[in-house]
């Protein structure tokens, strides 16, 4: 099968599809002969994006709109993708953010914390059943180096009594990193994969939004030694596509090759404390389904 047929007749759903990794990822996929669906909060932006994909000669694209800090909308695009796509085989957990400041979401939450774990946690969740009736099946999260350097606050995961843009964003990557192993373990047996990556320092507008005043002045300095778009989509793709990596689950990469994390993502006690204290936050049973 050569690289240009590896993804025909598979659905892969990208998150934060419309820009930087994300729409690096979906157009490679799509060059491989998926069916990709981007998801992204404004709408325009996406159907830009999927004139772009289609434009590089890839395949057929859908565009779900939804800003994904609200569970809500998390909701309606699941509702979205499961009436699009009567299987699905990859989904590609991508969006993610970085905020200086403490922002809250319509549902009350630190954005960080919902934006970067609590939307990836609920989605997936979400369309579990699709995807395990899809098996064989994956869930490829990304994540950050920045997870080394994370600790879990559970005494304080919303950052209300002390909040720091680059903690927010390190714990919150831990928590990829976290789910990922978790959502591993329960799917064992079930032909569903997940993964997670760091895809590199990447010249994208992440965190362009409310960047604070250090990243202003760094960013023009290291901008020439950051990895394209392109670049950094890489890790995502073969997680999403390769034959080498069928079977393989529980496992965290960067540069295309399964790494050690940190020393906190392996604590097993905690990952499951944090799928209660997420399934809680997003009003599902802790062992899956809508709260009761």
């Amino acid at each position: 099968m050569s690289a240009m047929t590896t993804m025909a007749g598979k659905n892969v759903l990208v998150t934060g599809g419309t820009g930087g990794i994300g729409l690096a990822t979906a157009t490679g996929l799509a060059r491989q002969g998926a069916t990709v669906g981007i998801v992204g909060r404004d709408s325009a932006r996406a159907a830009a994006a999927a004139d772009r994909i289609r434009a590089a000669g890839a395949g057929d694209v859908q565009v779900f709109t939804g800003d994904l800090s609200a569970q809500r909308e998390v909701r309606a695009v699941a509702e979205q993708v499961l009436t699009a796509y009567p299987r699905l085989d990859v989904l590609v957990n991508n969006v993610g953010g970085y905020w200086a400041t403490r922002h809250t979401t319509e549902d009350g939450l630190e954005r960080t914390f919902a934006v970067n774990h609590l939307a990836p946690f609920l989605l997936t969740n979400l369309l579990l059943d699709r995807l395990t009736a899809s098996a064989p099946a994956r869930v490829v999260t990304v994540s950050s180096g920045a997870q080394a350097m994370g600790r879990l606050a559970f005494d304080d995961l919303q950052g209300v009594r002390s909040y720091r843009g680059q903690r927010a964003y390190n714990q919150s990557k831990l928590a990829n990193v976290m789910f990922t192993y978790e959502l591993a373990r329960r799917l064992e047996g079930t032909g569903v994969t997940a993964n997670v990556l760091h895809p590199g320092v990447v010249r994208t507008s992440f965190g362009q939004e409310d960047s604070g005043w250090w990243m202003r002045l760094m960013l023009p300095l290291v901008r020439p030694f950051m990895k394209s778009p392109e670049r950094g989509a890489r890790t995502s793709i073969h997680l999403a596509s390769s034959p080498e990596l069928d079977g393989v689950s529980g496992k965290y990469f960067a540069d295309g090759r399964a790494k050690s994390s940190s020393r906190a993502s392996y604590d097993v006690e905690a990952a499951a404390r944090l799928w209660q204290v997420s399934a809680g936050l997003v009003g599902l049973r802790a062992t899956g389904g809508p709260a009761s």
